[in-house]
């Protein structure tokens, strides 16, 4: 009886329905992204290197000029992106808040966890750039945290840049004033101690490394790259958390080739596109993948958590108070 009943149930099987296998993605693909030049060639050829029947066509520029591309065609009725890989999360919520980007819970976001993506799908965080401390190596003391940088013995020595001209340094502020324990109350006090905002990331750097300042507020790669140089420099990832920047990838909802572009984000989340990441130089967001050289393990660096869309909403209000504490 039991091997008729196998027997029954091996033909039921095979008179049963097969479940549709997943197509292969295939079509024209077109992606506007801010990366450098060759990281975006880079990972549009391996991305096609799996999906050979995807044609991406890819338009590189920064954000602010990106956006305004973006704008006019939507303005004329004909955007030609299907996705878009840019800097920030600020970007991502307005658009999101406008209603032009596509919820996709068909993306796969292999081990990346979920505090770097919108809650809602709408937009997916790639890498983390985050923002910490670089010291000179003859600095008189070595931070171990934001608080340190308030010490008798960093007052006017420590640079920063200006949010005004780096979206880093607009959310760095943003982050810190959200934060239990800093907040503006921390603003206020290092600008007291004679932090002046200047120009960028390069600027702070400069300041830093050629010994006019001891301390800086900038971006990881850039000292993390110029201390394996030779340079007198070192990162710090503070210990009450860095900010991040986590370069937000998003499929726009007019998009003609969804399949396509949920694939393209599934690829720059899965464990080859995070190593890829990491081969280019970043932090990845998949605290398994092996970080670059000069990172420590992802797993050690705490973050300071934000709310890109309470952000949004107080942009304009927090650059100006920031501007008016720093006498600007």
């Amino acid at each position: 009886m039991r091997r008729k009943a196998l027997l029954l149930l091996g033909l039921s099987l095979l008179a049963a329905p097969l479940a549709p296998a997943m197509a292969e993605p295939a079509g024209k693909l077109v992606l506007y992204t801010s990366q450098l030049e060759p990281d975006a060639a880079r990972t549009v050829q391996l991305f096609q290197g799996k999906h050979p029947k995807v044609q991406v066509e890819w338009i590189r520029g920064g954000t602010n000029q990106i956006m305004p591309r973006l704008r006019a065609e939507i303005a004329a009725g004909n955007p030609r992106a299907d996705l878009l890989l840019l800097a920030d999360s600020l970007t991502f919520e307005g658009l999101k808040k406008e209603g032009l980007l596509r919820s996709s819970p068909d993306v796969a976001t292999g081990n990346t966890p979920d505090t770097v993506h919108d809650p809602e799908r709408t937009y997916f965080g790639t890498k983390l750039l985050t923002t910490g401390i670089v010291m000179n190596t003859r600095a008189p003391f070595t931070p171990k945290g934001w608080g340190d940088l308030l010490r008798p013995e960093a007052a006017n020595l420590t640079a920063m840049p200006s949010p005004s001209v780096s979206g880093a340094a607009a959310i760095h502020v943003q982050t810190v004033a959200q934060a239990p324990g800093l907040g503006w109350d921390y603003w206020e006090k290092l600008l007291k101690a004679g932090v002046q905002p200047r120009g960028g990331n390069g600027a702070v750097m400069q300041a830093v490394a050629g010994g006019e300042r001891a301390f800086g507020i900038v971006v990881d790669y850039m000292p993390i790259r110029e201390a394996a140089k030779g340079a007198p420099v070192q990162f710090i990832f503070p210990a009450d958390g860095a900010s991040a920047i986590t370069e937000p990838v998003a499929i726009l909802k007019s998009s003609r080739n969804p399949e396509a572009a949920a694939a393209f984000v599934s690829f720059l989340l899965s464990r080859e596109g995070q190593e890829l990441a990491s081969s280019q130089g970043f932090l990845p967001a998949d605290p398994e993948v092996a970080p670059p050289a000069g990172f420590p393990d992802r797993r050690g660096i705490n973050l300071l958590p934000f709310d890109a869309a309470r952000a949004v909403a107080e942009g304009e209000q927090d650059l100006k108070r920031f501007n008016q504490l720093a006498g600007q």
